[in-house]
Formats: C-alpha cells, sequence, structure tokens
C-alpha cells in the first residue's frame, strides 16, 4: 500500500464526511430542515476512501489521477445527494459531462483512447443509447423511476468511461442494486411499492466502469 493510496483513501473518508454535511443542507430541503447524522454519514465517507483508495493504484500517470480525483470528488458528492434528497444537481452533473467530453475530445483520457481518431464516437453512442434504454425500461414503474438527474449521470459517465466500461458499470450497478432491494425487503426495512433510488447504484457501478482495469 503506498503513500498515494493511502493519501487518496482518507481524502475520499474526509471528503465523504463533507458531503454528507453539505448534502443534508444543499440543495435546501422544502421545511427547511438540515439532516442529522445518520448511516448515510457512514456510507458515502466509507464508499469514497474505498473508490479514491483505489484510483491510487488505477494509473500509472499523475495527469490521470488528478482528473480522475476530481471526477470521483464530483460523484461522491452525488452519491450525498441522491442518499440524502433524491436529486442529483445540475450543478454538479452539467460541468461533470463538459469536462468529460473535453478530455476526452483533447485525446487525454486513457479509458477512450489517446488522440484515436473516433475513439470518442463509441462514448457518444453510449452518451445517447443507454439512458434512452433506461428511461425505456423505466416507463411501466411510472413517472420519476429514472429521473432526468439519472439521464444527466449516465449521458456524463459515458462520456468518460465509454461505451463498452459504462455498460459494464451499468450492469454491475443493477445487480447491486438488486441483491440490497432484495435483503431490506427481507428484512422489512422497506415494502414492494418503496420507492429506492438508482442513482447511488449507478454511481457505485461508474466507481467499478473506471477502476477496472482492461
Amino acid at each position: 500500500m503506498t503513500p498515494l493510496v493511502v493519501g487518496l483513501a482518507c481524502l475520499g473518508l474526509a471528503w465523504g464526511l463533507l458531503a454528507d454535511r453539505i448534502a443534508a443542507r444543499w440543495p435546501s430541503h422544502d421545511d427547511g430542515s438540515i439532516r442529522a447524522v445518520d448511516w448515510r454519514t457512514v456510507v458515502v465517507p466509507l464508499v469514497g476512501a474505498v473508490a479514491l483508495g483505489f484510483l491510487g493504484r488505477r494509473f500509472p500517470d499523475a495527469g490521470s489521477t488528478l482528473v480522475y480525483g476530481l471526477v470521483f470528488l464530483a460523484l461522491i458528492l452525488l452519491l450525498a445527494t441522491d442518499l440524502d434528497q433524491r436529486v442529483l444537481p445540475d450543478e454538479i452533473t452539467w460541468p461533470f459531462a463538459g469536462l468529460a467530453a473535453i478530455y476526452g475530445l483533447t485525446g487525454q483520457n486513457p479509458l477512450i483512447g489517446h488522440a484515436v481518431p473516433g475513439a470518442m464516437l463509441p462514448a457518444l453512442v453510449g452518451a445517447l443509447v443507454i439512458p434512452a434504454v433506461f428511461l425505456i425500461l423505466s416507463i411501466p414503474f411510472g413517472p420519476g423511476a429514472f429521473g432526468l438527474g439519472d439521464v444527466k449521470l449516465l449521458f456524463g459517465v459515458a462520456l468518460l468511461a465509454g461505451l463498452e466500461r459504462t455498460t459494464l458499470g451499468v450492469v454491475g450497478g443493477v445487480l447491486l442494486s438488486g441483491v440490497v432491494i432484495l435483503v431490506l425487503v427481507v428484512t422489512r426495512r422497506i415494502g414492494l411499492k418503496s420507492f429506492i433510488p438508482y442513482g447511488p447504484f449507478l454511481i457505485i457501478g461508474a466507481f467499478w466502469a473506471v477502476l477496472l482495469q482492461s
């Protein structure tokens, strides 16, 4: 375990704690309340520590680690806001997608291809097709089953990680959501008609898509 891994893991833990407290206040709750410390205050820092810790071993160059570190910080904050309020704010998802697009188009993104002609085309296809498929599949479950925030999230993730990795990440996120929902139903923490946000599972899937070695 290198100093970089330990340092990034500590950063992820600290940022996760801060992100949870940000999400407890922003976007502001309708009733003006501020959520107290609860299970989310534990989950978000742990996910942050694991994600950033593994990022320290993912890329050989400092440039890629820095860019993806910034991306992971944004995803951790999105994880916190979605767990708290079921919201993926535009103030994060749109800049995230913009950074992913610029990073890929300049040929610097190692997961897309270094200056390879047409390398961004599969990523763009994924950014358009994957959210559209989810929207169509969610129609039978009624409005809100798959929100516009989820669409923007997947749009940015696909531009960042490419078609193949994003597909694997989405599959992993869906499988994880199935396991978690099953456990919650069996333990009677939720009912069969309870609403469960998919954003957190998609975000964990995005982490996995980036960290997955070729």
